[in-house]
């Protein structure tokens, strides 16, 4: 292969790889270093007892019904636009925040619904999880504190972004070869073994399984960049894809989606999920042995 055609064939496949996002995950160490800084929101997930028992220092207690409602007979959306505005300003952040999102033991998925929600809002380049959350951080001997912080009101502008998408999206890239559906529910909901209260059981044809629980160590934190990866190339996920992820109400996917974006894959949430998608009988449903 002459010297023309190896620089090309070599610049055809980084322009394919998927340039990963580091910012989106922080370690104890980074945010123990930069937790005085003006700019800094922290948001702790989780249980409220357990908050106002100990939490990080500054951190401010956020849950998903904070920035989710129940609309439409579904579980689990978003708000509009303007009232998640008011929401995230109560909370102190503003243009020029950098947020860090934490979990209390291991609200992982909420957590990263949350996530969703600020990327959503044009916020995804300023915030990033803490790997391990709370657990990690605490068995690092870092200082936790009981006082509440209250913050000073922001003033945000909201520029939202094109990534939740619904079952009329998803019916028709079903076979679009450059669009993946990934499920992030267990085995068992995606083959359809059990119904999880869903009214079928099974996945939307064509989906791929990555279960959610499958992105994490046992301490909580994010596997290793190698095992992600090859965890999507499994699931048949090619450079370039565009990525749909769903579960049963639009939690479980958000971890998926988040690691999604971690790796550098334009990524989309399926808010409405299989809870949607399962009572719509017009709408195709497949089972498999997995």
């Amino acid at each position: 292969m002459s010297m023309l055609l190896t620089c090309l064939f070599v610049l055809g496949v980084e322009a394919q790889t998927p340039k990963m996002d580091e910012s989106l995950i922080v370690t104890t160490d980074w945010l123990a270093k930069n937790i005085n800084d003006e700019t800094l929101v922290i948001l702790h997930v989780g249980d409220k007892t357990e908050y106002l028992a100990e939490h990080i220092p500054r951190a401010q207690f956020i849950q998903t019904s904070d920035v989710a409602i129940s609309a439409q007979g579904l579980t689990l959306e978003l708000p509009p636009v303007e009232q998640l505005k008011a929401t995230l300003e109560r909370f102190g952040v503003s243009n020029n925040s950098r947020i860090v999102l934490y979990f209390g033991k291991d609200w992982v998925s909420p957590t990263t619904r949350i996530f969703m929600t600020l990327d959503y809002m044009g916020l995804g380049g300023r915030t990033s999880v803490l790997d391990g959350g709370l657990p990690a951080w605490r068995s690092e001997g870092k200082p936790v504190t009981e006082e509440i912080v209250e913050p000073k009101k922001g003033k945000l502008t909201p520029h939202p972004k094109d990534l939740v998408v619904d079952a009329a999206w998803v019916k028709s890239n079903l076979s679009n070869s450059n669009v993946r559906i990934l499920d992030a529910r267990a085995p068992q909901f995606y083959t359809g073994a059990e119904l999880g209260r869903m009214p079928r059981g099974g996945h939307i044809p064509t989906a791929r399984n990555i279960p959610f629980s499958s992105l994490i160590e046992e301490s909580k934190k994010f596997k290793s960049v190698t095992t992600l990866q090859e965890l999507f190339k499994e699931a048949e996920v090619k450079p370039g894809s565009t990525i749909a992820t769903y579960c049963h109400i639009g939690q479980q996917a958000t971890l998926l989606y988040f690691v999604a974006r971690y790796l550098g894959y334009d990524a989309r949430v399926y808010d409405g999920s299989f809870e949607d998608w399962s009572n719509r009988s017009e709408l195709p449903v497949e089972k498999s042995k997995q």
